[in-house]
């Protein structure tokens, strides 16, 4: 057993440093933490959603920006579309489990806002309807993925697609990815003195 914990540990380091070497994943990080710094110093919002693990993933990275990060500084308006499980339920059963989160982003985004959607397929239904909504209404759009990105690769203005179809290691690399662009935020939006 420990050989295959060792594997394990292994093929999330080897996949860790894929992205090292991945000059667009890197590049598109970059922009996405300018675009969202410039979102919040004209008083906007960072939406987030996905499903099962995706869905934790976000609410777990809007609380990274919407408490603290490293250090005691103002809270920013950051929420996962999925916390109002009374909303969830009553929009999957009224209307469809597919547009949970695109009524919401139809209610609550505006141009210039972020619309982050976590799917390891790319082709969860309801984040490809979020996304799209969220484009018409001229809002920054990003979507952390698997290695095909899915439907999400020709509809999100960024694409961040881990490559690899292992969904453990897949969303292992989101976190880092998305602990790293609220690092940044936070860093830019309130420097240390």
């Amino acid at each position: 057993m420990i050989d295959f914990i060792k594997r394990k540990i292994e093929n999330s380091i080897d996949l860790k440093s894929r992205l090292l070497l991945d000059q667009n994943i890197l590049s598109n990080i970059d922009a996405i933490v300018n675009h969202i710094t410039q979102c919040y110093q004209k008083g906007g919002k960072v939406l987030w959603c996905g499903n099962g693990g995706s869905a934790a993933d976000a609410q777990h990275l809007a609380a990274e920006l919407s408490g603290r990060f490293y250090y005691d500084r103002p809270p920013l308006f950051s929420e996962a579309l999925h916390v109002n499980t009374s909303y969830t339920t009553a929009v999957a059963n009224d209307y469809s489990y597919d547009v949970i989160y695109s009524r919401l982003v139809e209610a609550m985004g505006q141009k210039g806002d972020v619309l982050i959607g976590l799917s390891t397929s790319g082709n969860s239904g309801n984040v490809v309807k979020a996304i799209e909504k969220a484009n018409a209404k001229g809002m920054i759009t990003v979507s952390f993925t698997g290695e095909t990105g899915g439907k999400l690769k020709d509809i999100s203005q960024y694409l961040i697609n881990i490559p690899s179809t292992d969904t453990p290691r897949i969303q292992e690399c989101h976190m880092l990815l998305g602990h790293t662009i609220c690092e940044m935020v936070e860093m830019n939006l309130f420097p240390k003195k």
